[in-house]
């Protein structure tokens, strides 16, 4: 059992929890939800003995073996991606090594109470490097990283060849060759494309243990966890069901706890009118009295502050052409740092129409954000010919979008030097439709998360009066909130959109067709997202 029992904790002058507790057995999977800043993380820390608690318990046994899968994985150098992912069981080493030393003193004479000692402890070492996947160490280390990416010929290659990203799933595919009691992960499918994610869901349903994250995926969610606790208001609560059902259930709960909350007011006033009218009679006194004392016991229900609800919606964009991208032949290499030539694909040829919503998909390193470039005029091709429409206005978010952003300027600002000519009111009602209060726009951007920073981007491309949006992974660093305003927003968008993400529920609300980029080519899917997915899981294709 992992969890903590009646715990107050208070930061930065403020109260994250105040006599909350939430409890977990070996197989459960608990997602762990609520709005930025309510102590998701914080609940990590004070699990692992990070931070201590200011009241209450933290329930873990001594003999609990804690994996925690964060979003700093610290520095790695020196080795290769299978030494680095095989480091995180150095006791699994030892303990290998201890079971060596006792096989050789076996073999030596010794008294038959030694003798007994000595099997005992033998048969318990033996037994423990089974249970935690000792005897198959090797292959599983490589069918971990082979699910979150990574080829043979990758794993001897030095951990220093690769990017932040790639460095996120070895940290990952550490914690899972770890085999832990208890797993702890904090968002662990940010940098992982749709196949490593799909691989992730079947290795931690199978998982025996407690399991205990947060994700920012709908869909992973709903797939993977069985309990949601919920951090917020400053309390815990545990709802037993996946994503969707806590969502359905918290409403529920909230439309009882409005109904009580009336009841409970109207029997105040009753209360209340009847000792304001008796109070001044002595026939009455008594009655007065007791129906004082009677309301000074009551514990008075209190309704948590609502979240404001956020609905961005486009200005009607200008018309564009019918045929919005031709792409015919098209074929792109790279030149890497050493001279040689990466061809990323070839003989790629598609029609975009207007008011199509593409999903592009394929597995990671098929060449998706580089066909995003292409068409938003971001680079040439190597062959063929990418043809824009007549009267397009693109609104291009890609990867490295947050980068462009001053980080000297306020939100405000960064929006003003986009469009310069908007006042202050429809800036401030864009950025509110983006969770940014009347206060928040007057922030610098250079103290903003990666969520706010996408969230500013994402404002900038939609201040503008585009046709064609072009989304490259548009929802990383968004919370689930955060996409289902984006979702809203393109589903009722009448222009253009082609997007890259890994968010299933993302793609399957606002795609109708698919363009699969598949060993080089381009397979056009006529069909959403959600038909098409159905439809690769029959024929067996990867996603």
């Amino acid at each position: 059992m992992l969890g903590l029992s009646n715990i107050t904790k208070n930061q930065g002058g403020r109260t994250l929890y105040s006599n909350a507790s939430f409890q977990a057995q070996a197989g459960d999977r608990v997602g762990l939800v609520g709005p930025n800043g309510a102590g998701k993380t914080t609940i990590f820390r004070l699990l692992i003995g990070q931070e201590s608690l200011d009241n209450g318990q933290l329930i873990r046994p001594n003999s609990m073996t804690v994996g925690y899968f964060s979003q700093d994985v610290g520095e790695m150098h020196g080795r290769s991606v299978l030494e680095e992912t095989m480091a995180g069981v150095e006791d699994l080493a030892l303990l290998k090594s201890k079971i060596a030393d006792m096989e050789i003193r076996l073999g030596e004479p010794m008294t038959d109470e030694e003798m007994a000692d000595l099997l005992e402890a033998y048969g318990e070492a033996q037994a423990t490097f089974e249970t935690r996947g000792g005897y198959d160490l090797d292959v599983r280390a490589q069918e971990i990283l082979s699910g979150l990416g990574f080829s043979i010929d990758d794993f001897n290659r030095s951990v220093e060849h690769f990017s932040g990203g790639w460095k996120m799933r070895i940290a990952l595919a550490r914690i899972l060759l770890l085999k832990p009691d208890a797993l702890l992960m904090d968002e662990p499918t940010n940098h992982l494309d749709l196949e490593s994610i799909m691989w992730l869901e079947e290795w931690l349903m199978n998982y025996k243990g407690v399991l205990i994250m947060t994700s920012h995926d709908r869909t992973f969610m709903n797939r993977v966890v069985t309990k949601i606790v919920e951090i917020a208001n400053g309390g815990i609560t545990t709802y037993s069901g996946n994503y969707d059902f806590y969502e359905r259930e918290r409403e529920l709960r909230k439309e009882q706890l409005l109904a009580s909350f009336r009841r409970q007011q109207e029997m105040l006033a009753k209360e209340e009118e009847f000792i304001a009218k008796f109070a001044a009679r002595a026939s009455h006194a008594a009655q007065v009295q007791s129906r004082v004392k009677k309301l000074d016991k009551i514990e008075r229900i209190e309704i948590p502050a609502e979240e404001k609800a956020v609905r961005f919606q486009f200005n009607k964009p200008p018309r564009s052409g019918d045929d919005v991208v031709k792409m015919d032949g098209l074929g792109k290499e790279w030149s890497s740092a050493d001279g040689r030539s990466k061809r990323v694909f070839s003989g790629v040829s598609g029609l975009v129409k207007r008011l199509d919503k593409i999903a592009l998909v394929g597995i990671n390193g098929a060449g998706k954000s580089t066909l995003l470039k292409i068409i938003a005029g971001q680079t040439e091709p190597t062959d063929g010919r990418c043809a824009l429409g007549a009267s397009l206005e693109v609104g291009y978010f890609s990867q490295h979008a947050l980068d462009v952003l001053n980080p000297q300027k306020t939100i405000l600002e960064q929006l003003q030097s986009i469009a310069p000519n908007a006042s202050i009111g429809t800036l401030k009602t864009l950025l509110g439709s983006f969770l940014f209060s009347d206060d928040e726009v007057n922030k610098k951007i250079s103290v903003l998360s990666g969520g706010e920073k996408s969230r500013v981007v994402l404002a900038c491309i939609l201040i503008r009066p585009v046709n064609f949006i072009i989304l490259d992974e548009p929802t990383n660093h968004l919370d689930i909130r955060s996409r289902e305003i984006l979702t809203d927003a393109l589903k009722d968008f009448e222009g253009t959109v082609i997007v890259v993400s890994h968010d299933r529920h993302f793609l399957s609300q606002i795609s109708n067709r698919v363009f699969r980029i598949d060993h080089g080519e381009m397979q056009i899917y006529e069909g959403g997202f959600a038909e098409y997915l159905n439809s690769s899981m029959h024929d067996g294709r990867a996603h």
